[in-house]
């Protein structure tokens, strides 16, 4: 579809040559002052206007100056002699023009001077539709980002609470003279409960963190002593081989502890029942790295399956419990403090990663 361009002239025969220089690209609207322009401006959707600075009436500065309010996004070329461009020259960003074209014009300058006018008219406008789609997608997820909150406080209230009533009555049942029966109902519904307790803390967890609630506190740790302690409490359920390098590095330590302690856990639920799993810290560059490693085989495919919320594989995690939160907790926790996860897979292997940097 041709662009519509307007000419302001108040000479007839300037205006027909104009019309005849464009009319196979354009189609061209003509003008005799500028008020009959205002109103074609008003009436139509113009690209591009090219008027005479000298006119009777109203200047083509002044012209262009009002034109601004009717059409804003249309491209500006301003006619003139010798004389006014001192003056033109003063009003350029006043009128908004974008180029200035003295008389007598040569036909191919103009000509080229309209087609990059036109192109930066295309241009522009197409800024501004993906600048309207780009803050439609920025609403988009600012609802998003209120839905979790919403969501967190929904999690947090209407379901903690109930599942506190639950769990007390069944502390109380406990005490109570149950017999067989009734004690194995009690305790599948115990584990039940335990489960779902474990399910809402980490939707509370991801959700917080995803949202910028969870508080970072970036410190000075030492990697011996915070593998050690996280070791501990996962060491019974698996032979772990760690070999550390005792570095310090910068992190915050309860949001690392909880992203070792998964990791680990993780590697021992989906890792092979024989073998140990192996974690090691060491120096690469100037930052520290921290890697666990078990047996076992990811295809890509699967691995950035994985690091999605509510992302789970029953083959690969063998009827994995739980909704596939904890890799992607790890993820989140990482990146509030400007770490991330890394997952490879070769050669039989599963190697679990991130860095840090290194605190003198």
């Amino acid at each position: 579809m041709k662009h519509n361009i307007l000419c302001v002239d108040d000479e007839p025969d300037i205006l027909d040559s104009l019309e005849r220089l464009f009319r196979k690209k354009y189609n061209v609207l003509k003008a005799k002052s500028g008020a009959e322009a205002l109103k074609l401006l008003k009436e139509n959707s113009i690209s591009l206007i090219i008027t005479d600075q000298r006119m009777p009436e109203m200047t083509g500065v002044k012209f262009l100056e009002k034109s601004i309010k009717i059409n804003p996004n249309a491209v500006r070329i301003l006619l003139t002699g010798y004389t006014d461009i001192d003056s033109v020259v003063d009003a350029i960003n006043s009128a908004q023009i974008y180029r200035y074209v003295t008389k007598p014009w040569d036909s191919r300058e103009l000509s080229l001077a309209v087609d990059r006018a036109i192109e930066r008219f295309e241009m522009a406008q197409e800024i501004r539709v993906k600048n309207i789609a780009l803050e439609k997608a920025n609403q988009e997820l600012q609802s998003l980002d209120k839905a979790k909150s919403n969501f967190m406080i929904l999690i947090n209230h209407e379901l903690k609470t109930p599942l506190t009533t639950l769990i007390s009555f069944l502390d109380l049942l406990k005490d109570t003279k149950l017999d067989e029966d009734q004690k194995k109902y009690i305790d599948r519904i115990k584990k039940s409960t335990d489960r779902l307790e474990r399910i809402i803390l980490d939707v509370l967890e991801l959700v917080s963190s995803e949202t910028g609630q969870t508080k970072v506190k970036l410190q000075k740790i030492s990697d011996k002593k915070l593998v050690e302690k996280v070791v501990e409490k996962t060491a019974e359920q698996h032979p772990l081989d760690f070999q550390l390098a005792d570095l310090n590095f910068k992190a915050d330590p309860q949001l690392t502890e909880n992203v070792m302690t998964r990791l680990i856990q993780n590697a021992i639920q989906h890792g092979a029942d024989s073998k140990s799993i192996k974690i090691e810290t060491k120096k690469i560059d100037n930052t520290f790295h921290f890697e666990i490693q078990n047996t076992g085989q990811i295809s890509k495919e699967i691995i950035e399956k994985i690091l999605q919320p509510f992302a789970t594989n029953e083959d690969i995690m063998h009827h994995s419990k739980g909704i596939g939160l904890g890799l992607s907790i790890c993820q989140s926790l990482l990146k509030l403090q400007g770490s991330e996860l890394k997952i490879k897979s070769s050669a039989n292997k599963i190697i679990c990663s991130f860095d840090f940097p290194l605190a003198e």
